[in-house]
């Protein structure tokens, strides 16, 4: 006969299992008598759990709703079915529950053996989401679950990270909190470095490691977490100012970006200007004139194409131009 302690463990999944069980059929599954499991529903109750018993030929126990939710035992299967419904509840596949969704998955995770992870991560690569709507950055469970963490146990993180200019840095923080805003996932943290308050976006995270140090949580210099990153967003959405002296003549400038810019004639070449909420924008648009163009604001934008072209380059290594191409705008 097992011990008691791993009885009252056995008797708890056996109730959770299934709706009703007869008495003599749980004392056999339990290898004890009825009296024996009658002492071990007494046990439950005490521990919270609200059990009900029908007495008779017939008579059983089933487990009854009560007025909190006691914990639940969970097999195998039943537990990476959990972890990999979390991972895409927190991913935003189903509104408004996101943050729960990183709670819940923080704690199946922390006690999960690594056989079970491997399984989650196996199950999580080969599912695809569907819909056809527009959809975030797709955050890594593992930084989730590793962010989460560090803040529930105010323990300093370090990690990559690519800022909006594409510029990559190493950062020293203390994780305050986690906050979900539209599709994205924001880290709420004290940057050591820069000894100030960030916001980061947790898809351009790279490799956080927590590294063991515990800290004094800080103040927060906002209302809460959502309010700072809510602050920081609205900043971030300036529009940019754009100037750009291009090397074409005005009117063919004119004749690619008008609309959207305006364009000052200087001896030959031009100057662009324009305003934009995202600098995507400006470099399509300098892309479709077709010209050589130097960037004289903002320092942001010269950031961004150097980005482009790294990514352009990669796609075109190794690739022959065809014959009879052309490039560059048709200048009289």
């Amino acid at each position: 006969m097992a011990n008691t302690s791993s009885r009252t463990l056995r008797l708890l999944s056996l109730l959770q299992s299934h709706r009703y069980w007869p008495g003599p059929e749980l004392a056999g599954r339990l290898e004890v008598s009825v009296r024996t499991l009658r002492r071990d529903i007494d046990r439950l109750r005490e521990l919270g759990y609200p059990v009900d018993a029908s007495r008779g030929v017939e008579g059983g126990y089933q487990l009854a709703p009560g007025a909190t939710l006691p914990p639940l035992l969970v097999d195998d299967e039943e537990a990476v079915a959990l972890a990999v419904g979390m991972q895409l509840a927190a991913q935003g596949a189903v509104a408004g529950i996101e943050e729960s969704a990183v709670r819940a998955l923080t704690k199946i995770v922390q006690v999960m053996p690594p056989r079970l992870r491997r399984q989650v991560d196996a199950r999580r690569a080969m599912t695809v989401p569907a819909g056809w709507g527009a959809t975030g950055p797709v955050v890594d469970s593992g930084v989730l679950t590793t962010v989460a963490q560090a803040c529930r146990d105010t323990e300093r993180l370090e990690f990559g990270y690519t800022d909006q200019g594409a510029r990559f840095s190493t950062r020293h923080v203390e994780p305050h909190r986690l906050v979900p805003s539209g599709r994205r996932w924001y880290l709420v943290a004290y940057d050591l470095t820069r000894h100030d308050w960030r916001s980061f976006r947790l898809d351009r995270l790279d490799a956080p490691r927590r590294s063991g140090a515990r800290f004094r949580p800080r103040e927060l210099p906002a209302e809460d977490a959502a309010a700072f990153v809510r602050d920081g967003i609205a900043e971030r959405r300036a529009p940019w100012s754009v100037e750009v002296r291009v090397h074409a003549p005005a009117d063919i400038v004119r004749a690619h970006v008008g609309r959207w810019a305006s364009v000052e004639e200087l001896g030959g070449t031009c100057v662009l200007r324009m305003t934009s909420d995202s600098l995507d924008w400006p470099a399509m648009a300098l892309g479709a004139v077709g010209a050589d163009f130097e960037v004289i604001a903002p320092p942001e934008l010269l950031a961004h194409l150097h980005e482009w072209s790294r990514r352009f380059g990669r796609a075109t290594a190794d690739t022959a131009v065809p014959r009879g191409s052309r490039s560059g705008p048709e200048v009289p």
